[in-house]
């Protein structure tokens, strides 16, 4: 006997619903594109800065802080 590709981990499912749920996974698994190359058009890097990197003074009445 062939172990299921699909385990309910609590409560019971009937085989009914086990079936519409592997046809659900399924069509999606088959809707996606398989490979797309992804076009970056955004920042390279973030646009924040770790606070360890700033320098140690800050005035005052910064408006950075």
């Amino acid at each position: 006997m062939t172990t299921p590709d699909i385990r309910v981990e609590k409560g019971h499912a009937e085989p009914e619903e086990v079936a519409a749920l592997t046809a659900i996974l399924l069509a999606r698994a088959a809707a996606q594109p398989a490979a797309v190359p992804a076009a970056h058009h955004g920042r390279d890097k973030a646009g924040w800065r770790r606070l360890e990197r700033t320098p140690g003074f800050r005035a005052p009445h910064s408006w950075q802080g």
